[in-house]
């Protein structure tokens, strides 16, 4: 069921040429950009201006040249970049695209936990809701997460909402930590048997997983990094071969900016299907009834842009 719901939509290269077309018509006619995240299909990555995690995703959003920005991802991205450019219109360009991680906590629970932890800084995921953004002392992505924690004066952090990616920078930190029990459903689902059938077939091949992969899986893995982190390992890497532990969107840019290397994703199972509800048709037809626009209350949007901009000034 899974393979299916994420299985790319059947089209000619006519079909998607003709698309692509009209995606660059309506970006002159709105003065739009198209910012997609990593794990997004090919087809969608290929029509974007700009491709990433969701810190470059941040960043590029702060120095979008342009009155629209249409992002292809899920639902708190799309909310990040608005909570950012205030001046500028943001479409989500699908519409029931969530996070289900970010669903897994609200403005209530985490007011429920810092009344447990008062005296804890409190760092939150990017993949969380502008309320609780707005709720928290600081932001984090995984690629800064644990800079992010040490940048606090606070001897305890209270990290929410994912529990792995927390144990992934308790172990690089002599801080307390304080886990919420929230996790990505696709990440999650990778284990150790999965990893070591891989290895078996490739032993060679340095084994890449994201920190929002269990403890048990990060420990057997060569390196845990963020999606663009990945990239920059494969290129720089002089190997030839690699085994690839997150969302499988990723193994195609992987692939096109290294032709002459391999990449194998460890279990089929990594494929998450709100990532994959973006199509072209998706694009167009946001772009071209102006649905989707993203708002937030302004009161929340300034609380949650601070804790946004303190993440963005962690170097």
């Amino acid at each position: 069921m899974l393979r299916a719901s994420a299985a790319p939509m059947e089209r000619s290269p006519g079909e998607l040429l003709e698309l692509n077309q009209r995606i660059q018509a309506l970006k002159r006619k709105l003065n739009a950009v198209i910012v997609a995240h990593n794990y997004q299909r090919p087809e969608v990555q290929d029509a974007a201006d700009f491709v990433g995690d969701s810190l470059e995703l941040s960043r590029q959003a702060t120095q979008a040249d342009a009155r629209v920005i249409v992002f292809c991802g899920v639902d708190f991205m799309a909310e990040s970049a608005a909570i950012l450019n205030p001046d500028k219109t943001v479409l989500l360009a699908e519409s029931t695209a969530c996070c289900p991680m970010a669903a897994m906590i609200d403005a209530r629970d985490l007011q429920e936990w810092k009344t447990r932890y008062p005296q804890a800084g409190v760092v939150c995921y990017v993949n969380t809701t502008a309320a609780v953004k707005a709720d928290s002392d600081i932001c984090c992505t995984s690629a800064n997460a644990a800079k992010v924690v040490e940048s606090l004066p606070h001897d305890e952090i209270l990290f929410v909402p994912d529990k792995n990616l927390g144990q992934f920078v308790a172990s690089r930190t002599r801080k307390r930590m304080v886990l919420y029990p929230g996790y990505c459903i696709t990440h999650h689902r990778l284990n150790p048997g999965q990893v070591l059938q891989a290895k078996a077939l490739y032993p060679d091949a340095p084994v890449l997983v994201h920190p929002e992969c269990r403890p048990e899986v990060v420990a057997l893995a060569d390196a845990a990094l963020s999606t663009s982190q990945m990239a920059r390992y494969a290129r720089e890497s002089e190997a030839r071969t690699f085994l690839i532990g997150t969302e499988e969107g990723l193994l195609y840019r992987l692939r096109k900016e290294n032709p002459g290397k391999r990449f194998f994703l460890i279990s089929t199972s990594l494929i998450c299907p709100n990532m994959k509800r973006t199509t072209l048709d998706t694009v167009v037809k946001t772009m071209e009834d102006g649905r989707n626009v993203v708002t937030v209350p302004e009161d929340i949007r300034l609380k949650a842009k601070r804790a946004l901009d303190r993440m963005l000034a962690v170097k």
